[in-house]
């Protein structure tokens, strides 16, 4: 079976990002002119998925409402003759089937937005992408590691190579051994190692396939520092003999778009790359006098 949904956890407080957090949801800070989520969602379209499970929370509705039908906008921009910008937000309304949960569990940690979609997903292979981060790549992130499921079936995670050997404790790093150029069967998932500690350089994060058998492992979990996390699960899946594959991503860029430097140096690389206004970009930064 095709992968037909996708799992897109939007619960959090972007607390990081504060106060511009207070009141709108962190995935829906632009970049340029669309919201991170809408790159995200964009990738699982392109990628075949009809199905988008947002997992959300009282204060997120500006995500529902962005990817809804707003008839009187659309409208007025009739009725200004700005066919283009009509076209762009019709659009919206119509990438995918939209599907919207509310976590209320009692525990955080970012496995606990993957069980709130378990009614929505039933018995059938799923993929998940965070809402505050996004990878561009050709083909998309989320297509190259549905190319794997389909060869070698089991879960598979998106993974990319950390070239600092001092950034690779900011991940979950693979213990692994290879199938294949760029494929990977995953022993462990070693979260935020030390240098020295890394059994490699391969990240392993950002998009998965997951089995149903996860919601029933996350159930079970134990928290760890009162949060209960999806690396824990997939690690305890592991344990139990399915096989678990590492995709290292090709042609692409990583876009962390959940830290404020991360998500500064997003915004400033698209601007440039503008077909609007890169020029204008470009003039401006080169006059700036830099201490």
């Amino acid at each position: 079976m095709d992968i037909r949904k996708v799992v897109i956890p939007a619960a959090g407080w972007g607390t990081r990002f504060l106060p511009a957090t207070k009141a709108m949801p962190k995935e829906m800070l632009p970049i340029i002119d669309k919201p991170i989520i809408q790159y995200v969602v964009e990738e699982a379209v392109a990628s075949g998925i009809q199905d988008v499970v947002m997992i959300t929370g009282w204060q997120k509705r500006a995500i529902e409402d962005h990817f809804d039908r707003q008839f009187e906008l659309e409208k007025h921009l009739e009725s200004q003759g700005k066919e283009k910008e009509l076209l762009l937000i019709k659009k919206i309304a119509q990438l995918a089937n939209f599907i919207y949960i509310r976590q209320k569990s009692e525990h955080y940690g970012n496995a606990m937005p993957v069980l709130a979609a378990k009614p929505a997903i039933g018995n059938e292979d799923f993929a998940v992408m965070w809402g505050d981060e996004f990878i561009m790549a050709k083909p998309p992130r989320l297509a190259q590691i549905m190319e794997v499921y389909k060869k070698y079936r089991g879960a598979v995670i998106s993974a990319v190579r950390i070239e600092s050997k001092d950034d690779v404790s900011r991940y979950g790093i693979a213990d692994m051994e290879q199938v294949e150029k760029g494929i990977f069967r995953i022993k462990k998932i070693v979260e935020k190692p030390l240098p020295e500690e890394a059994p490699s350089n391969l990240a392993t994060h950002g998009a998965y396939i997951l089995p149903p058998d996860i919601f029933g492992i996350i159930e079970n979990l134990k928290p760890r520092n009162g949060e209960v996390w999806l690396v824990d699960a997939i690690n305890e899946l592991i344990k139990t003999g399915y096989p678990v594959y590492g995709c290292e991503i090709q042609n692409g860029k990583y876009y962390d778009t959940g830290n404020k430097t991360e998500y500064l140096k997003t915004v400033i690389e698209f601007a440039l790359n503008h077909p609007d206004f890169s020029k204008e970009i470009k003039d401006y930064l080169k006059n700036l006098k830099l201490d």
